[in-house]
C-alpha cells in the first residue's frame, strides 16, 4: 500500500495571494525551491488491489489528480468540513462519471450534514445515464470506529482543532492527522504502534487551531514514531530551513510525494 499527498498547504495554499509583485506572498518561504509551492492538504490513500480513497476534496482537487496521474477513485472520506478540504466536491462529479457509480463518502455526522447544506443537489438520489452533477453515497461514521473500505482497513479517531472535532485516519501502520491542535486519550490509542505518521505542522510558532513544531517534536517522542511528515504547511515553513533544522525521524511532505506503507 501507498499515499500520494495531492497537497500539503494550509488553508491559503504556499504562496498566499498577494505579494510585493502579485505573485504570491512566499512569507519565509523560498519561491525558487519548488518544493514550496504547495497546494490545499489532501491525499490518496492506494490499496494493494488498485484501489484508491480520496481523503478530503480539496479547491485544488482537479488539478492534483491530473499533475499526480490518477484517473480515478472509489471512495471519499472528510476529516471535516472547512472549506479547504470541501471546496472541490464538485469535481467528484467527473471522478462519478469514470467509475458510473455514485460515489461512497464517509464523515462524521456533523460533517456530512454540513456538506449536504452546501452541496444539497450531490445528495440528491442518481438519475441515470450518466452524471450532469456529483452523487454521493454517505453514510456517516464514528470516531473510534473500524471500517472497511474499497478493500482498505481504516480506523479512524476524534481530534481537536479548536473550533471543533476533525477525523484523523489510519491505515495499517500509517497515521493522517491534519488540522489538529490537541489529542485525546482515544486518539493516542488509535495512533499506538504507528511507524509512519502524516501530522498537521502549521508554522514553528504556536497556534490556536493548528498544531506547531515544537508541539509536533513533543508527540512524536511520546508516540516513539520512527518516521513523522509535516503536512498543511504555511508559508512559515521554508523546505530548506526545514531540511537543515528538523530532528532525525522528522521531514516535510511535498505535493505529489509518494510514501510507501511499511507491512
Amino acid at each position: 500500500m501507498k499515499v500520494t499527498v495531492l497537497g500539503c498547504g494550509g488553508s491559503a495554499g504556499v504562496p498566499h495571494i498577494g505579494g510585493p509583485d502579485g505573485r504570491g506572498d512566499w512569507g519565509a518561504c523560498d519561491a525558487s525551491e519548488k518544493r514550496n509551492r504547495r497546494t490545499r492538504s489532501s491525499i490518496v490513500l492506494h490499496g494493494d488491489d488498485g484501489r484508491r480513497i480520496l481523503v478530503d476534496c480539496s479547491p485544488d482537487l482537479r488539478l492534483q489528480l491530473i499533475d499526480n496521474g490518477i484517473a480515478s477513485v472509489d471512495a471519499v472520506i472528510f476529516t471535516h468540513s472547512h472549506a479547504d478540504h470541501i471546496l472541490g466536491l464538485d469535481d467528484v462529479r467527473m471522478l462519478n462519471r469514470i467509475i458510473d457509480r455514485p460515489m461512497p463518502v464517509r464523515g462524521d455526522a456533523h460533517t456530512l450534514a454540513e456538506l449536504e447544506r452546501r452541496f444539497d443537489y450531490a445528495f440528491l438520489p442518481w438519475r441515470p445515464p450518466g452524471f450532469v452533477r456529483p452523487v454521493l453515497e454517505p453514510e456517516p461514521v464514528r470516531p473510534g470506529e473500524s471500517i472497511h473500505l474499497a478493500g482498505m482497513d481504516l480506523l479512524l479517531f476524534e481530534q481537536d482543532h479548536g473550533f471543533g472535532a476533525t477525523l484523523g485516519v489510519r491505515l495499517g501502520r500509517f497515521a493522517y492527522c491534519t488540522d489538529v491542535v490537541d489529542l485525546g486519550d482515544a486518539a493516542w490509542e488509535s495512533l499506538s504502534g504507528v511507524d509512519t505518521w502524516m501530522v498537521d505542522c502549521f508554522q514553528r510558532e504556536p497556534h490556536r487551531t493548528h498544531a506547531w513544531l515544537d508541539l509536533v517534536v513533543e508527540w512524536a517522542a511520546k508516540l516513539r514514531v520512527k518516521r513523522t511528515i509535516l503536512t498543511h504547511m504555511g508559508n512559515d515553513m521554508d523546505w530548506g530551513w526545514m531540511m537543515r533544522n528538523l530532528p532525525l525521524g522528522f521531514e516535510p511532505a511535498f505535493d505529489g510525494m509518494e510514501i510507501i506503507i511499511p507491512e
